[in-house]
């Protein structure tokens, strides 16, 4: 197990949570990784991160069958401009890669919101390394974070 994904679970555990860790090595599609769990695609959770601006971000939760709004995030934080780091962005203020990213041990708690299409499921989402997930039960894991939910997908 990398470094990461032991940041990333024992992070979730710090917390309360009792994850389970799959592995199934790079995939080329959220399809195939969602298969590979044995899980809907909209029970894989993207973990967005989104610039409100310098030095500062949040994360951002999208179930896997839905797409993020801007205009709904936009909105809901009273922003005009919001905008996606770069992947050495990301890495720099997540600790991980794109790919990989989760809220759980990051190397900064940024604020977390999550699409309210999460709520109530047993999701897996990213666990700090390619070809790896962890799942957890939404609401634990959401109330774990102290994420704000709210419609931001379509």
């Amino acid at each position: 197990m990398s470094d990461d994904t032991t940041r990333a679970l024992e992070a979730a555990r710090a917390l309360g949570l009792d994850p389970t860790l799959t592995r199934h090595g790079r995939v080329s599609s959220l399809a195939e990784a969602a298969a590979l769990r044995g899980i809907e695609p909209r029970d894989l959770v993207k973990t967005l991160v989104v610039r409100r601006g310098s030095g500062d971000y949040l994360f951002v939760l999208v179930p896997g069958d839905r797409e993020f709004s801007w205009a709904k995030l936009r909105a809901l934080l009273g922003v005009n401009r919001l905008s996606m780091p770069d992947a050495r962005q990301a890495l720099a203020v997540t600790g991980y890669e794109r790919g990989t990213i989760t809220p759980f041990g990051s190397t900064t708690p940024w604020p977390v919101i999550a699409d309210a299409a999460i709520a109530g499921r047993r999701i897996s989402m990213g666990a700090g390394e390619h070809g790896a997930g962890m799942t957890v039960d939404a609401d634990a894991a959401l109330a774990a974070l102290g994420a704000q939910v709210a419609d931001v997908s379509e």
